[in-house]
């Protein structure tokens, strides 16, 4: 057989093998591959090849490697990838709305968290549409404790402290508590540690374990002060553009992706803790002195929110409180 019929044959070949309108997405997320999240996704990317039987293929990005955490949104909203995942309340500037499941002691059980979601996904799919996207998933972290290098026994001792931050709620609530803001991105936590940027946090078990937070500092005090959340979203357009067999395939996995990732998320909070005790960080159950004044911290924050998120918070709030 001649060189070309034989190349001819190979590309035959090849095209067979391959589905007709095979499309790959990339997906841009921030955090690393070991964390539960990403875990989470690279198993809803795989659900999705499986259902369109290779159609559709989504290559995660993990560790903010394609985009850094601040402009995957953006990414996503302007057709630069089809698909991304992001903190939910880093959107908190464009509307207050986005925030409320990163607001002090709102929800602080996955019950409850379950029904501020339940609660504030019709507005959030409508501000959503606003940018262009659809949301597919979210999934909440485990309830976020207190990292420092030292016991904090009142709202006192974090006064001057150095104070990670990565939104806008947690910016204010560390003014709120006379500590100094910093903002760091999950994988510069250590070194922003090790060289005195920063000296306390607020962040899950999952991060601090993930994070190796036993390497610069020495005290996680269990506050449980809110359960945020993660979204996955899509490019309405790019979404649009699939067919509907393979639209469904992705609604289903993504449907699958939520019920798994908050199954890991509560999983995540005892073994990540037991992590963090076992590498030699002292857990501590927080005084009364030190909760009376974080939770007055999170009734002032509460005040300032309802001002901010106008109508759509009063709605949620009151769905929320049903």
């Amino acid at each position: 057989m001649k060189l070309t019929n034989l190349l001819s044959a190979a590309a035959l070949a090849t095209a067979v093998a391959l589905p007709a309108s095979a499309e790959t997405w990339d997906m841009p997320t921030p955090y690393p591959d070991a964390t539960f999240h990403t875990v989470n996704i690279a198993e809803f990317a795989s659900d999705v090849s499986e259902a369109t039987d290779g159609a559709l293929e989504i290559t995660v990005h993990s560790a903010g490697s394609l985009f850094k955490h601040p402009e995957i949104s953006k990414a996503v909203r302007s057709g630069q990838v089809p698909i991304g995942e992001f903190f939910l309340s880093l959107l908190a500037n464009d509307d207050a709305v986005f925030g409320a499941d990163s607001l002090p002691f709102l929800a602080t059980s996955y019950e409850d968290a379950q029904k501020l979601w339940d609660a504030q996904k019709d507005v959030i799919t409508k501000l959503l549409d606003e940018q262009g996207l659809m949301p597919l998933y979210a999934v909440p972290w485990p309830p976020q404790g207190l990292y420092t290098t030292k016991e904090i026994n009142s709202v006192e001792d974090l006064a001057g402290l150095k104070f990670r931050t990565y939104n806008a709620t947690l910016e204010e609530f560390a003014n709120l508590a006379g500590a100094a803001p910093t903002q760091v991105e999950v994988p510069d936590i250590p070194q922003a540690f090790s060289t005195g940027r920063v000296e306390a946090m607020i962040t899950s078990p999952s991060t601090g374990a993930n994070s190796q937070a036993w390497d610069f500092l020495s005290h996680y005090t269990d506050i449980q002060a809110w359960i945020p959340k993660n979204i996955v979203v899509v490019n309405k357009r790019s979404f649009q553009r699939l067919d509907e067999e393979t639209q469904q395939a992705v609604l289903d996995a993504a449907a699958a992706a939520e019920t798994r990732g908050w199954e890991m998320s509560q999983k995540e909070t005892d073994e990540q803790t037991a992590v963090l005790e076992e590498n030699g960080i002292t857990i501590v159950e927080p005084s009364e002195e030190l909760m009376t004044g974080l939770r007055e911290i999170g009734e002032q924050m509460l005040a300032n929110w309802k001002e901010e998120a106008g109508e759509d918070g009063a709605a949620l709030l009151d769905a929320y409180q049903q």
